[in-house]
């Protein structure tokens, strides 16, 4: 693309004529004379005299050249960075967006671009095919340029890869005049027959956009390190030095541990070590990259991520007098890096057993321990019905006697292979079974079994047996109890009944039982639980509610538009499903391997005619002209043009004095604002939302100074982009449809707000029932614009049992000039309680969202009239708007003191209960 272009370029040979302007003004008639008027007869005395023209001065020479050559460009059309002229052809324009996750941190920019390709083909005259390719079934029907531009403000960035195989088979059915493909960047085993489809459905050069490559960081894996966690990264592209925060964040969004990865040249992989202690490790929610803003940087942890407590305990006081030969030995050693080991203190086994239990512990190992007491076994019992794992292995003392708490029934006595008077050989171990915890997992070719534990044959044996021997005799068997599993291994856990401790897979087996620990009684099967859709992620990385199509996940799960990357489940035992596999890498595309295709970059600035500036530039140079002129016939004296040119010097250079830089403070604001306290209203820029939004928070200003001890002042008015948002604790935005997105310094600032205690109440003011739908208002997708950049926490609908329900009214609605769209809040982390009437929370939600428009509920005029009816003209519904009011602004100066237990029976009076 060139960076200049002329919409009439012969007018350009124009400028040829420039050398003749110059021979025609080198010179100037003289100054005239100033003579007195005299009778008609003395004139004829007067002898006429010849005057030779003088020069004119080169200066002025050469500002008028300069003046007559900017008409000339300017008559030309220029045009800066002009788009490229459409391909040739009747057909439609075919416009596929990339609209997936590897666009979301630049997704205004491809919107704009797709909306400059609409306009080219609405100025040909031509039909528009336009779909994203995050959407398998996206329809390629022909629509008008206001049918596409509708469609294109309702694209939203997925959290899944595009679907270019899908797209490849349709694109075989589409004939284009033209085709542009507005790719995210991102590489795939695809990208050939898409492009061979895609450059065969027209008939002219493909337009392919394309981001700069290295923008898109990923996490491709988490796992637990002796020390907190390590994170691994992946990149599309060599991404830099820079080096990069990652972040380990709870479900309330604090941060617990911050760590850095730095990109060595020309590599796509980084690592991060993370220091954070278990008991914080196990509350970390997400892993997410700082300042990333695309799914694949957040890692949705869940319960198999967090590090088990795993006890033990040895039945045997070979521990005391051979350490490094003791069954613990082996345990430690495998089970040491991917769990935390604890030992009880006392030395009684029962006293040992209850020590464990009541510190949490995760994982029982019985190491040799026969027969247990019959009130620990019942302890054990509970422990296990409630979620636990109780892992045994064999050994003399389980050889003489056994108790309950054992898959299988066992046959006394230990079966000795490939002994001096044993006719048998010793085993290996040959299969582990489908419907265990083991099943994937590779069978070792150098473990043999000498010994062994024998079990009674029944019916269940075969659904119990995990693992088997040659001869098919169990190895490995386990029992689901309640929540919990009960597992016994037929051999010791050291090397003298088997080799198993010594091979790998001897950690992989204990580490699948000690992951049961989190499972129900489907895990150890193939599909598993079907769990329900909990939160899900949005293409920008953010959690957000999931949406009706949203399909419950069972079993392997690939992320798409019926299961997008979230958490699934209930709160508090959900199952993390993430955008990248573990080891998973991201590929750029290549430009090279588009053979034919017109490659662009994305850019946020259009065309820019030129024409105007340079004739405005023109006529400032005519007017210096006129100046010169008047100069050189002496009509001015030099002092007054200079006491001008200087005035005037002075007017362009001097600052204005009330212009306020972002990180200016005005003294004034600030002491209007803080010295009592005040509602405030975000600045639009139009004059009639400005209005109502000051009359609405007068209204209900006085409302509270009327009905509650809050006694506010007068309402102020905020700039997002200069002013200082911390004076007030509920500021009101109204969105309108033209909004545009605030600077990224004033979201910066918006951000800090929020979080540090304030609270924003966004009212889109059109009546809609949802913010997060594919379909939206143009209000609704003016507050994506604004939030977009923003750390929303998850938000849902106000409760019943919300405390904003009950800060100061009772009320089951949020009603203003309309009804019927919800007001949305922070969503809580905590579960309701029938004993609470009101839910009890950690804070006051940063963002309040409706589409009520309650300003316009509220706004008075100066003799306390309503300005505005409400729809329907219901005078309780204006009540119900003004108790709506009161209880947000109470809730925002209060907070949740309405679920404190001291106000339980006042509220259950009022309640009726």
């Amino acid at each position: 693309m060139t960076a200049l272009g002329f919409g009439a370029p012969l007018v350009l040979w124009a400028l040829l004529l420039l050398p003749v302007l110059w021979w025609l003004m080198r010179s100037t008639p003289p100054r005239p004379r100033d003579i007195t008027f005299a009778p008609t007869r003395l004139l004829m005395t007067l002898a006429k005299r010849e005057e030779t023209p003088s020069r004119t001065p080169w200066w002025l020479m050469a500002l008028r050249l300069t003046l007559a050559a900017l008409v000339i460009i300017a008559l030309a059309q220029p045009v800066l960075r002009p788009e490229a002229a459409p391909a040739a052809g009747d057909g439609p324009a075919l416009i596929l967006v990339d609209n997936t996750f590897g666009s979301a941190a630049d997704w205004t920019e491809r919107t704009e671009v797709a909306g400059r390709l609409i306009d080219e083909a609405e100025a040909a005259n031509r039909a528009i095919i336009l779909a994203g390719t995050a959407d398998a079934a996206a329809p390629l029907n022909r629509r008008s340029p206001g049918e596409a531009r509708d469609l294109l403000r309702s694209l939203e960035p997925q959290p899944w890869h595009a679907a270019r195989a899908a797209f490849a088979r349709r694109l075989t059915e589409v004939e284009a005049g033209s085709a542009a493909w507005l790719s995210d960047g991102l590489g795939s085993a695809d990208d050939g027959d898409f492009w061979a489809a895609l450059d065969g459905a027209t008939d002219g050069p493909v337009r392919l956009f394309l981001p700069q490559s290295g923008e898109v960081i990923g996490i491709t894996d988490v796992a637990p390190s002796a020390d907190g966690m390590r994170v691994t990264l992946t990149a599309d592209a060599d991404p830099g030095s820079l080096p990069r925060t990652i972040r380990a964040v709870d479900s309330k969004g604090f941060v617990l541990a911050e760590g850095t990865a730095s990109f060595s040249p020309g590599q796509t992989s980084a690592v991060a070590d993370l220091a954070l202690p278990t008991e914080l490790r196990n509350d970390a929610m997400r892993v997410t990259v700082a300042g990333e803003r695309n799914a694949a940087a957040v890692r949705l942890l869940d319960e198999r991520f967090r590090r088990r407590t795993v006890g033990l305990i040895a039945g045997t006081s070979l521990e005391q007098e051979q350490p490094l030969l003791s069954p613990l030995h082996y345990l430690r050693a495998a089970l040491g890096p991917s769990a935390d080991l604890r030992e009880p203190t006392a030395r009684d086994l029962p006293t040992a057993i209850s020590e464990l239990i009541d510190a949490g512990t995760s994982v029982i190992v019985l190491a040799d321990v026969g027969t247990l007491l019959p009130g620990t076994q019942d302890a054990l019992a509970r422990w296990i019905n409630a979620g636990g794992v109780l892992l045994r292995f064999a050994g003399p003392r389980t050889s003489d006697g056994t108790d309950d708490l054992f898959p299988v029934p066992l046959r006394s006595g230990a079966r000795t292979l490939g002994g001096t008077l044993s006719w048998s050989d010793p085993q290996p171990l040959t299969d582990f079974s489908g419907n265990g915890p083991f099943r994937g997992l590779a069978v070792p070719n150098d473990v043999t079994v000498t010994r062994q534990l024998l079990a009674e044959p029944s019916i269940a044996l075969t659904e119990r047996t995990w693992a088997t021997l040659a001869d098919g005799t169990p190895f490995v068997t386990g029992r689901n109890v309640g929540a919990g599993w009960i597992v016994f291994f037929h051999v010791t856990a050291d090397t003298s009944w088997s080799t198993l401790p010594l091979s790998g897979t001897f950690v992989e087996m204990l580490r699948s039982v000690v992951e049961l620990s989190t499972a129900g009684p489907e895990s150890a099967s193939e599909d598993g639980p079907t769990l329900p859709p909990y939160r899900v992620l949005d293409g920008s990385g953010r959690l957000i509610a999931p949406g009706p199509n949203v399909q419950p996940v069972s079993g392997e799960v690939t992320p798409g538009p019926r299961t997008p990357p979230g958490l699934y489940g209930a709160d508090g035992a959900f199952r993390a499903v993430n955008l990248l596999e573990e080891g998973q890498t991201l590929a750029s595309l290549n430009p090279d391997a588009f053979a034919g295709a017109t490659v662009s970059r994305y850019t946020t600035e259009g065309p820019t005619e030129l024409k105007g500036p340079l004739m405005t530039l023109a006529a400032a140079l005519f007017v210096l002209d006129a100046l010169a002129i008047l100069l050189l016939m002496g009509s001015f004296r030099r002092r007054i043009v200079a006491s001008i040119a200087v005035a005037m010097l002075a007017l362009v250079a001097a600052p204005r004095a009330d212009a306020q830089t972002p990180g200016e403070v005005n003294v004034d604001f600030a002491m209007r604002a803080s010295l009592q306290t005040r509602l405030a209203y975000v600045s639009t820029g139009n004059a009639d939302v400005d209005r109502i939004s000051e009359a609405g928070l007068v209204g209900l200003s006085q409302a509270l100074t009327a009905r509650t001890a809050v006694e506010p002042a007068e309402p102020m008015a905020v700039n997002i982009e200069t002013d200082e948002l911390a004076f007030f604790p509920l500021i009101y935005w109204p969105v309108t449809p033209g909004s545009a997105r605030p600077s990224d310094a004033a979201i910066a600032r918006v951000d800090a707000y929020m979080k540090n205690g304030g609270t924003i109440l966004f009212d889109t003011r059109d009546q809609s029932g949802s913010f997060s739908g594919q379909s939206a208002s143009p209000s609704t997708m003016a507050l994506r614009r604004i939030l977009d950049g923003l750390d929303i926490p998850p938000l849902e609908p106000v409760p019943e049992d919300h405390v904003l329900t009950k800060t100061f009214y009772l009320l089951d609605g949020f009603p203003g000039r309309w009804t019927g769209s919800p007001l949305w809040v922070e969503a809580s982390t905590v579960s309701p309680s029938q004993d609470h009437p009101a839910r009890a929370g950690d804070g006051v939600s940063p963002i309040i969202i409706t589409a009520n428009d309650l300003a316009g509920a509220w706004a008075v005029n100066a003799q306390g009239g309503f300005l505005l009816p409400t729809s329907p003209a219901d005078p309780y519904q204006r009540e119900m708007a003004y108790r709506a009011g009161v209880n947000i602004a109470i809730y925002t100066m209060t907070g949740n003191y309405k679920a404190d237990q001291v106000h339980i029976p006042a509220l259950l009076e009022r309640l009726g209960q």
